[in-house]
């Protein structure tokens, strides 16, 4: 796989200087949306070079973006000329290096220093997050079946890995009936009934022994393949569970079932973030309803409350502003209805890996962005990526 990535639209130019990258196993993209399809499918990406055709602004926009998301890659940009306000603008972004056109070997010096830095800082990342105390407990509730809780979960956990960037685990607490096995297509050798026998004596070798790796960044812990085996996975097991993949993880996801009981009780003690789940329709709107005056009753804070609206463009006589009402509570992000979802799931990938564009995926993404502390910025400075985002502390 190629660690290098080049976008040029120019066909003209890319004649010219296509040729030299290839000889060193680069990846030629002709557009940002093939560019930004690209680095999720291949997260050991080091190094991506931005022709001189390519818009300054869209290069900055995505260079600060990938900044946050993607730290190890550098971005080594190629230009006819810079004034010095652009040369600021450049290293304000993040840009690495940047080099004139008609410079070859300052073109293959610069990506020479690129790489090197990127293998260092991905070393340094690595042992950074060695050290780090506690991953992010995020758990996904709808107290009413069919919600599209579990799709939410799966896609979020996608999000969060950034295309391997970030370690994920994925746990399917619906201990009767998961399914987040069928919906990642991965065989259920192993499964949160392994831990049963580790009860109260789990170690970070005996987790790793019961989860199942799944993508780069993404580790999945199953539902058990029986309801029978479920009924054995008591609250001090997830307790465990969790308390252990904390220091492993930066983001543990938390698929639960549509009731409460002491198992999701326990995710919910535990978590940093809660996410309620609401559709359009009467029945869910009174379970969330509920759910929040139980939150309220647990006294969770409303600031890790991260309310999603799945489902949100469906024409069915209630409004955004109508459900947020009877909540008492606004959203924080709006997820679209889409078919797409339905065939993703039937293909066992999910949406956001497949087609990381797609306008779920986007609001996915959103969503993501607020788990990880990452917010979008006010309307009037977004471009090309339909949001920009910026580091915000919690």
């Amino acid at each position: 796989m190629s660690l290098y990535v080049y976008l040029e639209p120019d066909r003209d130019r890319l004649a010219e200087v296509g040729p030299q990258f290839q000889q060193i196993g680069t990846t030629i993209v002709h557009t940002m949306p093939d560019l930004e399809a690209h680095l999720p499918r291949y997260p050991e990406t080091l190094l991506v070079v931005i022709g001189a055709t390519v818009d300054l602004d869209e290069a900055l926009m995505f260079t600060a973006y990938q900044r946050l998301q993607r730290p190890i890659i550098g971005v080594v940009l190629v230009r006819k000329q810079l004034t010095p306000d652009d040369v600021l603008k450049c290293l304000r972004a993040g840009v690495r290096e940047v080099v004139e056109e008609s410079d070859w070997e300052g073109l293959r010096s610069a990506s020479s220093r690129t790489v090197d830095l990127s293998k260092a800082l991905s070393t340094t990342l690595r042992s950074s997050a060695d050290q780090t105390p506690f991953g992010r407990v995020i758990t996904v509730f709808s107290g009413k079946g069919g919600s599209g809780r579990s799709v939410i979960a799966v896609n979020l956990a996608a999000a969060l890995a950034a295309g391997g960037s970030r370690r994920v685990l994925l746990v399917d607490l619906d201990l009767q009936f998961g399914d987040v096995a069928i919906m990642l297509k991965v065989i259920p050798n192993r499964s949160i009934a392994g831990g049963i026998a580790m009860a109260g004596r789990l170690d970070e070798p005996g987790l790793r022994s019961i989860v199942t790796p799944y993508r780069p960044g993404i580790d999945v812990l199953l539902a058990p393949s029986s309801p029978a085996q479920g009924e054995h996975v008591r609250r001090e097991l997830v307790v465990e569970i969790l308390d252990i993949a904390r220091p492993m993880y930066d983001f543990i996801v938390v698929d639960t079932p549509a009731l409460v009981t002491d198992q999701v009780l326990a995710a919910m003690d535990i978590a940093d973030w809660l996410v309620p789940i609401v559709t359009p329709d009467l029945p869910t709107l009174k379970s969330v309803r509920l759910t929040v005056e139980m939150f309220d009753m647990l006294d969770y804070p409303r600031d890790r409350r991260l309310l999603v609206f799945n489902r949100s463009n469906t024409q069915v006589g209630l409004t955004p502003s109508d459900v947020e009402e009877a909540i008492g509570m606004p959203f924080a992000v709006h997820v679209p209805s889409s078919r797409d979802v339905t065939v993703s799931v039937n293909q066992g990938e999910p949406l956001y890996i497949s087609q990381p564009m797609h306008p779920v995926s986007r609001a996915i993404g959103l969503l993501a962005d607020r788990c990880a502390g990452v917010e979008a910025v006010p309307e009037r400075r977004r471009g090309l990526f339909g949001r920009v985002r910026r580091a915000v502390t919690s």
